[in-house]
């Protein structure tokens, strides 16, 4: 028999929901069996079985009942029933249960298969604050290429308040016809929107990838989106950072028109371009002075060759990111982000 030692303790939590069976739908919680001998003869360590990370129900009706672990004599990821009957089951040799492929319905299982989401933290308990740094800087000013370019080499997390608002609106919700009209007007979309919706981005991340260190690009675009940000985060919130693109209006325009080509974003047109450049002018550069005044906005001079402006960017982010991958190659993509290499032909 094998024994299993050493092994990382496993803190991860499983929500299974919508397989339409009571009581296999909720909250997995990492095993607290005893080690025992399994079909294989493993005898894993506490949290573990054969070998892996193993789950049980938190509702005191059994040890591993119902559960979900791994199977090494086939090779699968499974969960049973209260009553021991398989009821979902993956073949593959991921190291986690996947979360982004469809399961197998079992002979006791109900189809559709359910849907099984990963959680880093107990989702019962508050989530971890976020480290936070806003990205501002006029349209145009390649704040958003930056930011995909730390997400790629520096590990951050990029949201940007105005693909969230244009996802929202897709959505067709409630808000969905307010936040057109502010978009396409060039005006500022109400504090409690955007603030929700970041904050809600935020919380998704970080319980489902581990990762916060976030680059919120894009606000706040007026000191009364940052009252209301402060306000959401607590009374004890201390300022976030701030890297501030600073760029030319004539070198603005003819970057929005050149992607314009590109994007079809209704936004994306010389009326829109200018509304958003006044907007920003009268509403954010205040916002950007509060910052400054307070020595947490690092400038960026966004009109200089995009290796430059990224070295300068690098540097901003450097406090709060891991130090190994500060000095990694660039990647293909990142270089092509870079200008340093042409995209493939399609």
């Amino acid at each position: 028999m094998t024994d299993i030692i050493n092994l990382k303790t496993n803190t991860y939590y499983i929500e299974v929901t919508g397989s339409g069976i009571p009581e296999i739908d909720g909250l997995f919680v990492p095993s607290v069996a005893p080690p025992v001998k399994s079909e294989s003869g493993t005898k894993s360590s506490l949290g573990y079985w054969n070998g892996r990370m193993a789950w049980d129900r938190a509702d005191g009706k059994a040890a591993r009942s119902p559960s979900l672990s791994y199977s090494n004599s086939y090779k699968s990821w499974r969960i049973s029933r209260l009553d021991g009957h398989l009821a979902y089951d993956m073949t593959c040799d991921d190291e986690l249960p996947p979360t982004d492929r469809e399961w197998h319905v079992y002979k006791m299982g109900v189809a559709p298969a359910p849907k099984i989401i990963l959680h880093f933290f107990d989702p019962r308990k508050p989530c971890p604050e976020p480290n936070v740094v806003f990205i501002l800087g006029g349209p145009g000013s390649g704040k958003g290429t930056m930011c995909e370019l730390a997400e790629i080499q520096l590990g951050w997390v990029h949201l940007s308040a105005g693909d969230l608002l244009r996802e929202e609106r897709k959505k067709g919700g409630e808000v969905a016809d307010s936040i057109e009209d502010f978009i396409t007007g060039g005006k500022l979309v109400p504090r409690e929107i955007i603030v929700n919706l970041l904050k809600s981005a935020m919380e998704y991340t970080t319980r489902t990838t581990g990762k916060n260190n976030f680059l919120v690009d894009g606000f706040p675009r007026s000191v009364n989106n940052l009252e209301g940000w402060l306000e959401a985060s607590g009374p004890d919130a201390k300022l976030p950072k701030m890297l501030y693109f600073e760029c030319p209006y004539d070198v603005l325009e003819k970057r929005v028109m050149g992607r314009a080509k590109f994007t079809g974003r209704s936004d994306d047109n010389l009326e829109s371009i200018k509304l958003r450049f006044d907007t920003f002018k009268a509403e954010t550069l205040p916002t950007v002075e509060l910052f400054k005044s307070k020595n947490q906005c690092v400038e960026v001079d966004a009109s200089q060759e995009r290796q430059d402006v990224y070295s300068v960017f690098k540097k901003g982010l450097s406090e709060h990111t891991d130090k190994s991958l500060l000095e990694d190659p660039f990647t293909e993509k990142a270089e092509m982000l870079l200008g340093l290499r042409p995209y493939p032909k399609k």
